[in-house]
C-alpha cells in the first residue's frame, strides 16, 4: 500500500494504516530523536509524542510534503521544545540554594550510558555529541537532519518551513561552530 493510501484510510480513522505509518518511519523518527536528545530515554518518549502529535494533527496534514518530512518537523520540533523546558528547568533549580531542604540532595546523573572501557571510537563519538549538544538548537537541527539522517537540503527545508538558500546557510554554519568546538 502507498503512503498516500495510508494516510487517507489513517485519515478516516484506520488505526492499523497508521501503524504502518509509524512502522515506516519509526526508525527515522527515533535516530533524530536520540541524536537531538542524547539519551535513550528521552529519544524513546520525543519519537512517541511526535507520532502521538502526528495522529492527532492527522487531519491537517495535507500531503504538500511527505509522510516522513512531516513527522521529522514534528519530532524535531518536540525535541527543541523539551530542550528549553529542561533549559528554564535548569535555570530554576540553578537559582535555588544548593542547601534548601525542599529541593532535596542533588541527583547525580545516570552513568548508564558511560561505558566503562571505551575505545578511542566511542571517545570520538561522545565528543562529537557533547559538541553537537553545544551547538543552538537551530543549528544542531539542520546537521542533524542532514549529516546523521541524511535527508536533503529540499527534505530538511519541506520540514522546517524555509528556504533551500536557509537550509545550506545554516548547515555550513553548523559545520564550522562543530569543527571549532572538535578542535578545542
Amino acid at each position: 500500500m502507498t503512503e498516500a493510501e495510508l494516510i487517507q484510510k489513517a485519515q478516516q480513522g484506520d488505526q492499523s494504516a497508521f501503524g504502518e505509518l509509524i512502522v515506516r518511519n519509526e526508525s527515522k523518527i527515533f535516530t533524530l530523536t536520540l541524536r537531538m536528545m542524547g539519551n535513550r530515554e528521552d529519544a524513546q518518549d520525543l519519537a512517541q509524542e511526535a507520532f502521538l502529535n502526528a495522529w492527532r494533527g492527522l487531519d491537517k496534514f495535507k500531503g504538500d510534503s511527505s509522510f516522513s518530512t512531516w513527522i521529522y518537523r514534528l519530532a524535531s520540533n518536540a525535541c527543541i521544545d523539551h530542550i528549553r523546558k529542561a533549559k528554564r528547568r535548569q535555570e530554576v533549580m540553578d537559582a535555588q540554594s544548593l542547601d534548601d531542604e525542599e529541593f532535596g540532595a542533588i541527583q547525580l546523573p545516570d552513568s548508564r550510558y558511560d561505558p566503562q572501557n571505551e575505545l578511542e571510537r566511542q571517545e570520538l563519538r561522545e565528543a562529537l555529541e557533547k559538541a553537537l549538544q553545544t551547538l543552538p538548537d537551530h543549528q544542531r537541527q539542520v546537521l542533524i537532519m542532514r549529516e546523521l539522517s541524511g535527508l536533503s537540503y529540499q527534505e530538511i527545508g519541506d520540514a522546517l518551513e524555509m528556504d533551500i538558500g536557509t537550509v545550506k546557510s545554516r548547515i555550513s554554519r553548523a559545520r564550522l561552530a562543530l569543527r571549532k568546538l572538535l578542535k578545542e
